[in-house]
């Protein structure tokens, strides 16, 4: 799979659990992590555009575990964006190192309030390269 993005990130100790796995809901800080990180790297401030009366907000996620981080464990949390009619789909990744193994797939759909209104955001469709939409 092509990926547009990917952060590094090390298990820190108080991520993991009784079990000495990283804790399920770690992973969703992770995965929100990397799309504001994203988001910087191409010039899209997740505040300036709550400061303009843009709200990305997460709609639905999907997560499939598949090998558990433990701590001190060095990862790479991948990330791939489109976009399906009015979400923006985020297509995120976690890969252990130096391995390379799988840790989690998810997907992440998110949708956009324009002052309160569902609406296409023009800053990501740019970094898409969409032609703007009407509101919905």
């Amino acid at each position: 799979m092509h990926y547009d993005f990917e952060l590094p990130f090390k298990v820190r100790d108080y991520e993991c659990d009784l079990q000495g796995i990283v804790n399920n809901a770690n992973y969703q800080h992770y995965t929100e992590h990397t799309r504001h990180e994203f988001l910087l790297s191409r010039g899209v401030s997740f505040a300036a555009l709550h400061e303009q009366g843009t709200d990305a907000v997460v709609a639905r996620i999907q997560m499939q575990f598949k090998t558990p981080l433990r701590s001190g464990d060095s990862f790479v949390s991948r990330l791939a964006l489109r976009k399906e009619g009015i979400r923006y789909v985020f297509q995120q990744d976690i890969y252990r190192q130096p391995d390379e193994r799988l840790v989690l797939r998810s997907t992440v759909e998110a949708v956009c309030l324009v002052n309160g209104r569902l609406s296409d955001c023009p800053e990501l469709d740019a970094l898409l390269g969409c032609e703007a939409q009407q509101e919905v």
